[in-house]
């Protein structure tokens, strides 16, 4: 007797497969990039971006449609706090290893410039208290709007302007007070 083959995909009625793999197609870096800095490992955020999709497939597509991108972001982060509360670690990922994490995209030296660029936003972040870092990525590197910010992280969206609002105002001081990099 042959067991029937199931796919996480069809699992729902509604759900349209090539809907979800559009989704994984078009998050999963944004998403890995994001539980990559709550967890500091790439590999633990890559399982927790798994997991995700993996609740997307059983959900039915009616109920997330219109604000998938929001979800995707929750969930993603309440495994993510899931996993390091369990693991009790908080270690920050270096900006090499975020930059492994990122897709190529751009000219070598288009890429140089962004990428040291990104080193000296990234370490003057690693300052800012955590909160802070949080969403201001969600904002800036995954485009979030405050409202969606707020339902990610649970905070009043006014909590979410005043956060973006402090860090911006913060490393605007450290870069006004730091001397030019030299080329």
């Amino acid at each position: 007797m042959q067991a029937a083959q199931t796919h996480p995909e069809s699992a729902v009625p509604g759900t349209d497969p090539a809907w979800v793999r559009q989704a994984v197609a078009e998050f999963e870096g944004p998403l890995i990039l994001y539980a990559s800095r709550l967890l500091g490992d790439v590999e633990a955020a890559r399982d927790v971006v798994q997991e995700a999709f993996m609740k997307l497939c059983r959900q039915p597509q009616s109920e997330v449609d219109g604000h998938l991108r929001e979800w995707l972001f929750t969930v993603c982060r309440h495994r993510a706090l899931d996993v390091r509360r369990k693991e009790k670690r908080m270690t920050s990922l270096t900006a090499t290893q975020a930059e492994r994490a990122r897709p190529p995209q751009a000219p070598p030296a288009e890429a140089y410039e962004r990428q040291e660029t990104a080193a000296h936003v990234l370490a003057a972040l690693e300052h800012l208290p955590e909160s802070q870092q949080e969403v201001l990525r969600l904002k800036f590197q995954h485009g979030l709007s405050y409202k969606e910010i707020s339902r990610v992280t649970e905070l009043s969206i006014s909590h979410v302007g005043v956060l973006i609002h402090q860090a911006l105002k913060t490393l605007r001081q450290q870069f006004a007070e730091r001397p030019p990099v030299a080329h």
